[in-house]
């Protein structure tokens, strides 16, 4: 059985490298819709797959740290890097670029880490993420599956190389939310060649 849970952020980025030249060398923004979805064999005590209010913690705090915020692809222009981080507060830098599609597997690999990290106490069973779905706009979404994580054709997602801004790390409830990830990361990872 699936479920879905929707989650929005309005952010802002530029997708160097894109075919749409307004895309690739102007900043803009978009209201993005988040669907996170997940699957079980089975139901909780609850007779559900997963409690949806067990989604307003950490993964909440995660996706919400991309609202109102600038997405900054690690390996573009260094004065633009620098420039967006000494003007805006809220910024996240990422390994891949800004598009819908990176987004999809950033958030996935977030999601899974934090699902990972998750009690499971009232009966839960083969609780997993199914899915991502990345509604850049109101006609085009990306969607990403487990295997499109790890593809090292697409890129290498690991959460050691994201830095969100202290401006957003502080309006965490947990401040060391990120680091407890990065070690879930680490376990969940498999080893594909090239990425030991």
């Amino acid at each position: 059985m699936l479920i879905r849970k929707l989650f929005k952020f309005e952010n802002a980025h530029i997708v160097r490298g894109c075919s749409t030249r307004r895309c690739s060398h102007s900043i803009h923004g978009h209201s993005y819709k988040v669907e996170l979805i997940l699957h079980a064999d089975a139901l909780d005590h609850g007779q559900m797959v997963y409690d949806f209010g067990l989604l307003k913690g950490d993964i909440r705090e995660l996706i919400d740290a991309f609202d109102h915020s600038v997405a900054l692809w690690a390996e573009d222009d260094a004065d633009y890097l620098a420039s967006v981080r000494r003007h805006s507060e809220r910024w996240v830098s990422i390994p891949v670029s800004p598009s819908a599609e990176q987004f999809s597997r950033l958030i996935f690999a977030l999601v899974d880490a934090a699902l990972a990290r998750t009690e499971m106490n009232n009966g839960e069973v083969g609780v997993g993420l199914h899915s991502v779905i990345v509604h850049e706009t109101e006609t085009g979404y990306a969607q990403c599956f487990r295997e499109d994580v790890n593809n090292p054709r697409m890129g290498l997602i690991d959460l050691e190389h994201i830095e969100f801004s202290p401006a957003i790390v502080a309006q965490w409830p947990t401040p060391d939310l990120f680091e407890r990830l990065k070690n879930t990361q680490t376990m969940l990872q498999p080893q594909l060649p090239g990425f030991a």
